[in-house]
């Protein structure tokens, strides 16, 4: 379907400039003039909270670029997590689910202070970590037994497992990083955690193998893991913007018997800080942090508008590979 609101001059400028190839290079119209595909924030589920992108290792294609010196995005204060818990009452958001995600959040110094705000508040919990050397130090061990103590149904804590092989998972994350990680899992799970893992489909496997192989590890480690549940065992797919990825025009939910509801923008959005901000922002998703077409605003009233699939991300991980961060979607 041709855009009716684009000009000639401006639907062929798309086709020879722009960031790949002529395509992804205008929110409102695709490289052959067909109307972009948009979501709208149909029931907003989950608040995502980028914690800061500095992390403790440095991952192959980590598609935040998280190392130990990047710090692009600063660390959330609990100050600042608050006042958007407080303004998703004023807005009267119906979020059930709190997302914390990094970098890797347990560098964060207020991390416990943060976790403590949302949970006091009733919502369910999800917190995304590596399970290494920052989750591990003892104050942060002590304040997880206390957390868990009272907050146990609502707290679940994802850990990235790249593969249920070691030398795999070590290929994208270094040396030793998978006995390292297989350590703080092992406490998670000693002192009955509510534990997920994040495994990535980078080795062009099939899935049902992946699974079957992470629930015999599971199985020997004792870990209360249901690994055809796919919500306990997420397979994310590999992102890579070197491949060519089609745009998303309005036409294609019908083509592919989708509904613009089923994406992650339609219930979630994510609060970043950017490096020499005044505050923090709201972005469109946990994948386009960088983005500033991605940006919505500083409030989440501004983040209430709709967002145009204007990035191969889009379309690669959430239209077509039909990938959430929620364990709720």
């Amino acid at each position: 379907m041709k855009s009716t609101n684009t000009s000639s001059t401006e639907a062929i400028d798309l086709t020879v400039h722009g960031r790949y190839n002529g395509r992804f290079c205008h929110s409102r119209v695709t490289a052959d003039g067909s109307e972009r595909a948009s979501v709208a924030l149909n029931k907003p589920q989950i608040l995502w909270f980028n914690t800061g992108t500095l992390c403790n290792i440095e991952c192959h294609n980590c598609y935040i670029k998280s190392s130990p010196t990047n710090d692009s995005l600063v660390y959330m204060t609990t100050a600042e997590v608050k006042n958007f818990l407080e303004q998703i009452k004023e807005r009267n958001w119906p979020i059930s689910e709190i997302g914390l995600t990094g970098g890797e959040p347990f560098m964060n110094p207020d991390i416990l202070g943060i976790m403590r705000s949302i949970l006091s508040e009733g919502y369910d919990l999800l917190i995304l970590t590596n399970a290494m050397r920052p989750m591990m130090r003892p104050h942060i061990r002590k304040g997880l037994i206390e957390i868990i103590n009272t907050y146990q149904h609502q707290l679940v804590v994802r850990v990235s497992l790249d593969h249920y092989q070691g030398e795999k998972h070590d290929e994208i994350r270094g040396d030793g990083a998978f006995e390292r990680t297989l350590m703080g899992l092992d406490w998670l799970s000693q002192h009955r955690f509510n534990i997920a893992v994040a495994g990535r489909m980078h080795w062009a496997e099939d899935e049902n193998e992946v699974r079957r192989g992470f629930g015999a590890l599971f199985h020997e480690r004792l870990y209360n893991i249901d690994p055809h549940d796919h919500s306990s065992l997420v397979l994310f797919p590999e992102m890579d913007l070197d491949m060519e990825i089609p745009e998303i025009s309005v036409g294609c939910w019908k083509i592919l018997d989708k509904s613009p509801n089923q994406m992650m923008c339609a219930s979630s959005r994510m609060v970043v800080k950017r490096k020499f901000a005044p505050k923090p922002t709201v972005v469109s998703c946990t994948l386009l942090p960088y983005e500033p077409e991605f940006e919505l605003g500083e409030t989440l009233e501004e983040a209430e508008s709709p967002v145009y699939l204007n990035h191969p991300y889009c379309a690669q991980f959430c239209v077509l590979g039909q990938a959430s961060c929620s364990p709720k979607s």
